[in-house]
């Protein structure tokens, strides 16, 4: 049985997958007409969102290890 941390873990990482993805097809897509301040801004929270799976990734690591 999965425990509430798991569940929120799992979650968490899917709705940053997702907006990471969406976020990417704005840009790469040109779905709405950016300049490269707005472009460069975008690249930086995208890769925000994946320093941030990252975290969650160590943060499991480091759990795991103390288990």
């Amino acid at each position: 049985m999965l425990t509430r941390n798991i569940l929120f873990r799992d979650e968490l990482q899917k709705l940053i997958e997702e907006e990471e993805q969406r976020r990417m097809e704005n840009v790469v897509l040109g779905h709405s007409a950016i300049d490269f301040p707005e472009y460069k801004h975008q690249v930086g929270i995208i890769e925000g969102l994946r320093i941030a799976l990252e975290l969650c990734e160590n943060a499991q690591t480091i759990v795991d290890r103390k288990a």
